[in-house]
């Protein structure tokens, strides 16, 4: 059996790697390699139109594996559903993080506005690098990205459902495998690199700080009765997440909305029309699977952050303004001087963001006591953040009851809030922050 050792161009490669699709972990030696030669198709377990995987034996003088015909290979897969791997998971420890919510939450919105803001930040402000690690992944990420940002028609009048369509349950968001006569759908993960840069506080330890974040978009249709089974294990990689996002739409609550009319004396315009629904089940139902599959009691509290994300701030930002006494549509971050050569980089606000999600939870407990209750019950730690995808752009239209924005308009409020939150909770010394006392962490 060949291993990655001297011939092979991982030089430093994890003990052990997990796969982002079947969250299969195996040792690094054991990882596969895809053929490049045009006539070394068919892949037993992906297809006759897939190239064939194998275990390399030999390798070129720069270290890459060669196929059968003797072409140098250049990309890696699982050696259990032999569905590609970036080198980056080979290189860097993974960071898993899901997300879900009912359908219509606005989560599609919340992950294209979060992705792209995180791009122009993260490097900018804190002095961290935010990249693709699998372009081809991310490749449907990246057009609901170009949709809302980058739009030839950002000067116009769009339909905001045009803009991104709603998270599928099947199609091109899936990869099918067969095993023998099984056949098993995994949700593509978005994955992202992520590493301390030059400048920060701990650029020494990019080697320990540096990971591979795997980003599942969960459809809310996926927690239906029955919607998870051995042939669509389509929310088990929840278990394994380090931080859940759950996006909680207050417009839909019928209660919550009723708080809306009695704050502003009557109906807001862009909700007079919009859906209502329960969402507690999917939370509920989240929860209930987690437990199973993370084998927690039923008296046992998840271990893991669950971030609650209030979606369409721009909506109802009025009613936490009474509590907080005050509208700052600022980020939560402020400047420090770090580093031997003094680069001036931001720290994030802890205090006040935790100050917000304290005034976000008392205005939930009054309106959506279950949700409250279902979240606590759950999770040892559950914060609530106010988020608005594209800002307070929206217009509703009499004649259809859509709402329409113009692209170039959109400024969203603390879409990256959540993520650099769960960073903090979960992996520690990436992110710099600000504490209630003391330097910066």
């Amino acid at each position: 059996m060949a291993h990655m050792t001297e011939g092979s161009t991982l030089p430093r490669s994890l003990n052990r790697v997990t796969c982002p699709h079947c969250w299969e972990t195996f040792p690094a030696e054991r990882m596969l390699w895809v053929a490049e030669h045009a006539d070394l198709l068919g892949d037993p377990l992906l297809g006759p139109e897939e190239q064939q995987r194998f275990l390399p034996t030999r390798f070129t003088v720069d270290g890459e594996a060669m196929d059968a015909r003797g072409f140098a290979c250049h990309s890696l897969a699982c050696p259990k559903c032999h569905l590609a791997v970036p080198r980056s998971m080979v290189e860097l420890a993974p960071l898993f993080l899901s997300i879900f919510g009912a359908p219509a939450s606005g989560k599609s919105y919340f992950l294209a506005s979060m992705t792209w803001q995180l791009r122009q930040t993260l490097s900018a402000i804190f002095a961290t690098s935010f990249a693709d690690a699998d372009p081809v992944l991310n490749q449907h990420l990246n057009e609901y990205e170009e949709s809302l940002f980058l739009n030839p028609r950002a000067h116009e009048m769009c339909s905001l459902a045009s803009l991104i369509r709603k998270t599928e349950e099947q199609g091109e968001l899936y990869d099918t495998v067969s095993y023998g006569t099984q056949t098993v759908s995994y949700p593509r993960p978005f994955l992202f690199s992520m590493q301390p840069q030059a400048g920060h506080p701990n650029e020494a330890k990019v080697d320990q700080l540096g990971r591979v974040v795997c980003l599942y978009d969960n459809a809310g249709e996926s927690f239906q009765p029955g919607k998870d089974a051995v042939s669509s294990p389509v929310t088990r990689h929840m278990a394994l997440s380090r931080a859940l996002f759950f996006a909680f739409d207050p417009t839909q609550d019928a209660r919550f909305r009723n708080y809306m009319d009695e704050g502003r004396g009557v109906m807001h315009d862009a909700d007079s029309k919009s859906r209502l629904s329960r969402q507690e089940p999917i939370l509920q139902e989240a929860a209930a699977r987690i437990r199973r599959y993370a084998k927690l009691r039923q008296t046992e509290k998840h271990n893991r952050p669950l971030i609650v994300i209030l979606t369409k701030y721009d909506a109802w930002s009025h009613l936490l303004m009474s509590f907080l006494g005050e509208d700052d549509r600022s980020e939560p971050w402020k400047p420090i001087a770090s580093g031997a050569n003094g680069n001036r980089m931001h720290a994030l606000d802890i205090p006040r963001i935790e100050r917000y999600a304290q005034f976000s939870r008392r205005l939930m407990q009054k309106a959506c006591p279950d949700i409250v209750a279902a979240a606590e019950s759950f999770a040892k730690e559950v914060i609530y953040l106010p988020a608005s995808a594209v800002g307070w752009c929206t217009h509703q239209a009499s004649n259809d009851g859509q709402t329409y924005i113009r692209p170039a308009e959109a400024r969203p409020f603390w879409v990256t809030v959540p993520f650099l939150y769960a960073l903090y909770r979960c992996h520690p010394g990436l992110i710099p922050v600000l504490k209630s006392k003391g330097p910066p962490a």
